[in-house]
């Protein structure tokens, strides 16, 4: 008999069927059908609003060469863009420094024994967190005159503004990620006389940043983004140079669309770093669990070496 031997349950299922989750059973032919259908359409109806749009702006002449032959020139992108775009990093960069030492300062406060430590930083930072963005750059800029009699530039204005309320949800991200850590690396750092303290600085704040980078990343982006608010109080970023832009050169549709590129390539970029950064924490992580737990030496036990399976020594 050449018939092959056979094991139930090992059949080889479809593709589809493997890649199924267990939460959900796997598409059949009428489903995916139905799901090709849908997503042509979708794709259609997106070229018909991409052509509309075009259509309409070539009939404002929003296309002429006019209107976009300046920016290939070097007079506009020093005159207009790169100063906004020096602005709007400058802002965000220290904005981002101040706001992750306020939330590193805060998340850790949140979780201290002492109540007269945890309840004031529970209150700021949700005090902080509840206040629109907007409103407090406003009130930074126009309520620190009525209160100290003097005023501040729209730069610290922005500044201040974005690390406060970025700083309070990044706090509550330092915080959630602390408390993820098992307990027991926490007990048994105490039990070798480690000061509270020292575990938070020393074993549980690296873990958690770790942990949480791809959040804290993306807090960053949005931090960065927030940034064009500084236009309502005249704070030079580049939304507020688009308008200036726009103004001396009359072509608002094609400055608007470059300064979005702008916008658009600085956060993909941010992006591919957290990436980056998470895909080089997992290799470091996997090194280093193959370093402590690598493969024993064959061939050596407690009592030394063996050789021959035979018992070593002298026979009487």
């Amino acid at each position: 008999m050449n018939d092959k031997p056979t094991t139930s349950g090992t059949a080889k299922r479809p593709r589809r069927q493997a890649q199924a989750s267990v939460l959900y059973d796997a598409p059949g032919p009428q489903a995916r059908l139905r799901y090709n259908v849908y997503t042509f359409l979708t794709i259609l109806g997106l070229l018909l609003v991409a052509w509309f749009v075009f259509v309409r702006m070539d009939e404002r002449e929003q296309w002429e060469a006019e209107k976009w032959q300046p920016f290939f020139t070097s007079q506009l992108w020093t005159t207009y863009v790169l100063p906004g775009l020096g602005g709007t990093l400058g802002a965000a960069a220290v904005a981002a420094v101040l706001a992750l030492a306020f939330g590193m300062v805060f998340g850790i406060a949140r979780l201290s024994d002492h109540v007269w430590v945890r309840i004031p930083a529970a209150v700021v930072v949700e005090f902080f967190r509840a206040i629109p963005l907007l409103i407090m750059i406003f009130f930074l800029m126009r309520g620190s005159w009525s209160l100290f009699g003097t005023s501040i530039s729209t730069f610290w204005a922005v500044v201040l503004g974005l690390m406060f309320y970025n700083g309070s949800v990044l706090a509550e991200i330092v915080r959630a990620g602390i408390q993820s850590i098992p307990r027991g690396q926490s007990e048994a750092a105490l039990s070798i006389g480690l000061r509270k303290g020292a575990v938070t600085r020393l074993i549980l704040l690296p873990q958690a940043i770790t942990a949480m980078l791809p959040a804290i990343i993306a807090q960053l982006v949005v931090l960065l983004k927030d940034t064009a608010l500084g236009y309502v109080i005249g704070y030079s970023d580049l939304l507020n140079q688009w308008r200036n832009l726009s103004s001396a050169y009359i072509n608002l549709i094609p400055a608007a669309i470059v300064i979005a590129l702008i916008y658009i390539a600085l956060n993909v970029a941010l992006g591919y770093l957290a990436t980056w950064l998470e895909r080089r924490n997992q290799r470091s992580v996997r090194s280093q669990t193959k370093a402590v737990t690598g493969p024993a030496e064959v061939g050596v036990s407690a009592a030394g070496p063996t050789a021959g399976g035979g018992a070593a020594g002298p026979r009487a």
